[in-house]
């Protein structure tokens, strides 16, 4: 069982947690947060793209002339696909490129990422900002005190809001409440950052 010292926000270590090696000393599974990861950035893509086909562009109306007897191929309108001007085959149309990936593959990427973390000792742990309001400048402040740099995942209480707010605005910093956190979010950084009731509770939900 892992141990990662944890701090206030004055750097001073206050104690120790321990890691269950459930979820924070597992082989990490590179092919589940691939997928994992993968699922997430098509979820985001908008999917809007379009393009016409022969019957959504303009004209076209009659048929461009007789059947036979001209010594042409035959046409029935001037904007079949050959045509310039004419309608695109099988371009692209709006559709949502999401797919699904089963819960346990999602955990298992969660606790994957969480102990390549650890390994790593890029997972830190604070007992919490106690901010009384939103303050981004105290919140660079507790940052710099605890010596974490370059971009920085920072996962918060569900319910603690004056940390949310006031740590959203960093550069390089994202924020995120334990109920939101994910795997891209998890990986995508060069530290991770708890406080320690929200790393209690996705313990709870990993475990």
């Amino acid at each position: 069982m892992a141990t990662v010292e944890m701090k206030d926000t004055t750097g001073t270590k206050v104690g120790s947690v321990e890691l269950p090696d459930a979820v924070f000393g597992i082989e990490p599974n590179t092919f589940a947060m691939h997928t994992v990861v993968r699922s997430q950035m098509a979820a985001r893509r908008s999917g809007t793209h379009q393009t016409k086909t022969r019957s959504n562009v303009s004209g076209g109306g009659r048929k461009p002339w007789r059947q036979k007897g001209t010594g042409r191929a035959r046409a029935g309108t001037i904007r079949a696909a050959q045509w310039r001007g004419g309608g695109v085959v099988f371009g692209p149309h709006p559709r949502s490129y999401g797919f699904k990936v089963p819960n346990k593959v999602v955990k298992l990427a969660m606790r994957s990422a969480l102990s390549a973390k650890t390994s790593e000792g890029v997972l830190h742990v604070i007992d919490g900002f106690g901010f009384d309001g939103p303050s981004t400048k105290r919140a660079a402040e507790v940052l710099a005190t605890l010596g974490i740099e370059g971009r920085v995942t920072v996962v918060v209480a569900n319910d603690d809001t004056n940390a949310l707010l006031s740590l959203r605005n960093l550069p390089k910093v994202r924020v995120i409440t334990a109920s939101e956190a994910n795997t891209y979010d998890l990986v995508d950084n060069t530290a991770v950052l708890f406080t320690q009731p929200a790393l209690n509770w996705l313990e709870e939900v990993l475990a």
